[in-house]
């Protein structure tokens, strides 16, 4: 079998990425991929020069959002894999090839990385950052660092309609196809926050919160389990906290769960 990165297309989505983008795709030409394309959101900063200065072909979603985004940056790819990667992602050198000789050797239909996220130096960047390394939500399989063959991406698709919470509407579909899907227990990516203030937390939490909402939606009885989500990790997570002797992360999941519920009822209403 083939293991050779040369056979993948890295596809990144960037909008207002200027901070986040230079180590994105350092890395990711390190890790000899045979093309790199930026799809940009009609950023406002530096993101399309410095794709542009980093070898990355640049095409433009038009302000049409992620799922359209990463759609396009499919389509525009030529190689047989595809890896869909968020601006906010660092691999290794090696990587993209490894992840690639791990989804040929499990027979998976799709693999993400292992994401080992870390956060700045305020408040809510670190409590963004140890929700994610302790939450169980780190084994769940989604899109942030994901490799798939190019045709069974086009095949399957995305829910437009869905601004976020697209992860969880396609592994859904993924599922029920009897696709194979998995995150990766050998390879590892840095995870980055683009801020750590409150209002970047807060734009995380609705965000979410709207997806499930639209999913609940979408799916009716089937999918209101979902609601159940954010209380449940919210307490678990309280729970890990004060056992780990860590109580100043009680703040942080009083918020996540309240505006998580917020996002899930503008969700449900749109």
């Amino acid at each position: 079998m083939d293991h050779s990165p040369a056979e993948v297309t890295a596809v990144v989505p960037a909008r207002n990425a200027e901070h986040m983008l230079p180590r994105c795709l350092e890395a990711l030409r390190q890790s000899g991929v045979a093309e790199i394309i930026v799809v940009d959101g009609r950023s406002t900063d530096a993101t399309v020069a410095i794709a542009r200065a980093a070898g990355a072909w640049v095409v433009s979603d038009e302000g049409r959002g992620l799922p359209w985004a990463r759609t396009l940056g499919v389509r525009t790819s030529g190689t047989r894999w595809v890896l869909l990667v968020d601006s906010d992602v660092v691999f290794g050198p090696t990587g993209v090839a490894d992840l690639l000789k791990e989804l040929l050797e499990g027979g998976y239909d799709a693999l993400q990385a292992g994401l080992e996220s870390v956060g700045g130096p305020g408040y809510w960047g670190q409590a963004l950052a140890h929700h994610h390394r302790t939450g169980r939500s780190r084994n769940w399989f989604g899109l942030v660092a994901t490799l798939v063959d190019r045709e069974l991406m086009l095949g399957v698709g995305f829910d437009d309609s869905f601004k976020s919470g697209e992860d969880i509407e396609l592994r859904w579909r993924m599922r029920d196809s009897g696709l194979r899907t998995a995150v990766s227990q050998r390879v590892m990516v840095e995870h980055r926050f683009a801020a750590d203030d409150f209002d970047f937390a807060l734009d995380q939490f609705l965000m979410d919160g709207t997806g499930l909402g639209k999913m609940i939606r979408k799916h009716g009885w089937r999918g209101a389990r979902l609601a159940l989500l954010p209380a449940a990790a919210a307490v678990r997570g309280s729970a890990l906290s004060l056992a780990a002797g860590q109580p100043r992360w009680l703040r942080y999941y009083v918020a996540f769960c309240w505006y998580n519920y917020a996002g899930l009822a503008r969700g449900l209403a749109s």
